[in-house]
């Protein structure tokens, strides 16, 4: 792995480094940037607590040490620089007592910005759904066409081994989150970010603890299109109404994609015909214009992910990449951990485990699994842990986003004294809904009961599809255990 220490852009050694401090160091996100600004030169610690893999494994292959718990104690390393998590909020004791010392500090995405972004050429993935996969994608594929890129992913890219890289590149490409930046900084992340080439997959609301209604989620996407400068490109996701309505917004150049029927009139211009799924993955003809590009093999399933390589493919082109590279880069993608990943198989069950949430992430994670594996019975089992799908104005939707599912076990809100009894999601109703159209269905809040009244029902042959934006207890592991095979 690359990973100079330089500023950005150049290279360089970094003129002054310093030492950087993060509280909540264990995200995703911030574990992340802990290892870009080592690679940068940077001295980097940091303090958390219940830090789970892949992220709490990456720090400690980086070595970077972080104090387990927070504690004012934890800032007597009088670092340069301290960057609060958007998980941290007031009363945190770390973060009083950087108030009260009045020490320097700052948000992860300005440390993105000014560190590493400025003076690049970047490639920011923006969108509700298939941003860290796309991500993952974009970044192998121009790995692939001698491009050498810089990224930072929100989650593990399995080609790379990392969520992140530093290189010399004039090319980074980030995910670019619309979540909050920092409990003093209320706008998303992806305002930092410095887009030249965005792809904008869909728009749909979601972060109901952010944003007050669909119309402040709306203008979150706008102004990151408005920040394209003209000599950029937008690719936009044409599938999705939202995106339809903002792109033409958008000062730069747009290259539309979509895989709903055939292009009619200007957009969208990059489409898919012939498409064929299977259990080694997807192929498919990529056109542009009605033109044919090339033909995609892919190890990716599902129709959300042909519109994340019509993306790749379009944002790839708008930057001159090597189309044999290209086209490489589809064959040897490895996906990315948490998404659609295969965590074992034992006595003819396998177990996938995927971060879906939002209820169109739910409904086509479960499709792909049907079209991955046709003709095997699928058991979802969903952990209700974001705000969004602990909240009773999506109920209907998660209703119907498991149609497809033959089996369905809803596990415990995670935080149920969030919220009142007209807030919250009623698992019990859901249930009965489900039960009432025939579908086997049970409310099992304990991970480790369902492993228990779930194992001795699989028989062999059935997909176990559980997801979650947390680790759920250690489900996946359980379950292969409780099979007769702990292999992950």
């Amino acid at each position: 792995m690359s990973q100079p220490a330089s500023a950005p852009g150049t290279g360089a050694p970094h003129p002054q480094p310093r030492h950087y401090h993060l509280i909540g160091i264990g995200g995703t996100a911030m574990a992340s940037l802990a290892g870009l600004l080592r690679a940068a030169g940077h001295r980097v610690t940091g303090s958390d607590e219940s830090v789970y893999p892949p992220m709490s494994t990456q720090l400690q292959e980086l070595g970077i040490h972080y104090a387990e718990g927070y504690s004012p104690a934890n800032l007597d390393v009088n670092p340069d620089i301290v960057v609060v998590g958007n998980a941290i909020s007031r009363g945190n004791p770390e973060l009083e007592a950087v108030l009260d010392r009045r020490m320097l500090y700052t948000a992860a995405a300005v440390v993105i910005k000014d560190e590493l972004l400025r003076g690049r050429h970047v490639l920011a993935v923006a969108g509700t759904h298939g941003k860290t996969t796309t991500t993952s994608l974009l970044a192998w594929i121009l790995e692939s066409a001698g491009l050498n890129p810089s990224f930072l992913i929100g989650g593990i890219a399995e080609n790379f081994g990392s969520s992140f890289r530093l290189t010399d590149s004039e090319y980074f490409v980030i995910e670019a989150d619309e979540y909050d930046t920092a409990y003093f900084d209320k706008g998303p992340k992806m305002w930092h970010y410095l887009p030249v080439t965005a792809i904008v997959n869909n728009i749909e609301f979601d972060h109901a603890d952010i944003y007050r209604d669909e119309i402040a989620y709306r203008f979150a996407f706008e102004r990151f299109i408005n920040l394209i400068p003209r000599n950029g490109t937008l690719v936009a996701g044409w599938d999705s109404p939202i995106m339809r309505e903002l792109g033409p917004r958008s000062h730069a150049p747009i290259e539309s994609f979509g895989y709903e029927g055939e292009a009619t009139g200007e957009h969208p211009r990059w489409t898919a015909r012939d498409v064929s799924f299977g259990e080694q993955g997807t192929t498919f003809t990529a056109l542009h214009d009605g033109q044919v590009w090339g033909e995609v093999k892919t190890t990716l399933s599902g129709a959300f992910n042909v519109r994340n390589a019509l993306a790749v493919i379009a944002a790839a082109e708008a930057i001159g990449a090597d189309k044999a590279g290209v086209l490489r880069g589809f064959e040897t993608f490895a996906s990315v951990k948490r998404r659609m990943e295969v965590r074992g198989e034992a006595r003819g069950v396998t177990v996938i485990d995927d971060f879906a949430h939002h209820p169109t992430a739910v409904r086509e994670t479960i499709q792909a699994v049907r079209q991955r594996y046709p003709g095997r019975p699928i058991v979802a089992i969903f952990e209700p842990r974001s705000y969004t799908a602990q909240r009773r104005e999506f109920q209907q939707a998660y209703a119907e986003s498991f149609a497809s599912a033959d089996r369905v076990v809803l596990a415990g809100l995670f935080h149920p004294e969030r919220y009142t009894e007209d807030t919250a999601m009623n698992p019990h109703e859901l249930v009965e809904g489900w039960r009432g159209q025939g579908k086997t269905a049970d409310f099992i809040p304990s991970p480790d009961d369902i492993v228990a009244r779930i194992t001795p029902e699989l028989k062999g042959g059935e997909v176990v599809l559980v997801m979650s934006n947390g680790g759920f207890g250690g489900i996946h592991g359980k379950l292969l255990e409780a099979l007769g095979d702990g292999r992950e």
